[in-house]
């Protein structure tokens, strides 16, 4: 032989049927998908950004340039909402109702491996999700008038599901102990709690009223006991007799200070 066409792939000579594509010759067998590797020499292919690929991986790689969905049967960009099936994409036109036989939407349903149209399937009793509007075949969070999955049954703010713990509601949304506190919450100084009852509010801060005792021995106080401030913490009157006389003293000045600071003394403008 005196001329023989080398590969592009493996660099051999070409004895036989040569696939000529990208400007360069190929063995039918060397000719394959950039990306998933399939023989193309039969099934033809298409140029991406330089690449050779076959069908299926262009849609993939089109789809993913346009932030689209790429149906799993027929392997075309979705344009419109896809039907989700099984986690995969698909075009819901590919699909019959499995009750009624019509065809589906985006809005059908998957039941127990099935496929229903929202109609069929709402005519079955079957739980919605709140969150991403599919079925709920197993365990049920019911709250906010809603029902959901558990694990989308998420705080507002952070996104965290409760998973079995408390959540706090508020405007129809629902918030972890954390983020109800920062948002919206009366948050007990000593505990860090959401205060659910009533609120003693003293010294500037907000307690639950078991959490409000002297900070010293700890005995419950009330607002008709009398305490005094230390360390911005109250402090019962036992224990306040206790302290040594010159802590009390500048105790004493500290609060008739502040008292001045709130109620100064008026000035007669008539005095001269």
């Amino acid at each position: 032989m005196l001329f023989a066409p080398c590969c592009g792939s493996c660099g051999e000579f070409i004895i036989g049927r040569v696939i000529k594509a990208m400007n360069t010759n190929w063995h039918p067998g060397c000719f394959r998908c950039e990306l998933c590797d399939v023989e193309l020499a039969d099934l033809g292919f298409v140029k991406n950004a330089g690449r050779h690929l076959c069908r299926p991986c262009h849609s993939r790689e089109k789809a993913k340039g346009l932030g689209k969905y790429i149906c799993q049967r027929c392997h075309l960009v979705i344009d419109e909402q896809p039907l989700m099936f099984r986690n995969d994409a698909y075009h819901p036109d590919h699909f019959s109702c499995t009750h009624c036989g019509k065809e589906l939407t985006a809005e059908a349903r998957e039941l127990k491996g099935e496929l229903y149209c929202l109609p069929c399937h709402d005519k079955m009793g079957v739980p919605i999700c709140g969150a991403c509007r599919r079925p709920i075949e197993g365990r049920v969070v019911n709250a906010l008038g809603k029902q959901w999955h558990v694990e989308h049954f998420v705080c507002a703010k952070c996104e965290k599901p409760f998973l079995g713990h408390r959540h706090y509601e508020k405007k129809g949304l629902a918030y972890c102990e954390t983020h109800y506190n920062q948002l919206f919450g009366d948050v007990c100084y000593n505990c860090s709690h959401v205060i659910e009852g009533d609120v003693v509010s003293a010294l500037n801060k907000a307690w639950c009223v078991n959490c409000f005792s002297c900070s010293t021995c700890n005995s419950k106080l009330t607002l008709k006991n009398k305490f005094v401030e230390f360390d911005m913490k109250p402090v019962c009157k036992k224990c306040y007799e206790k302290f040594p006389l010159e802590l009390k003293k500048r105790l004493k000045k500290l609060v008739d200070l502040t008292s001045r600071k709130a109620h100064p003394t008026a000035v007669d403008v008539n005095s001269t």
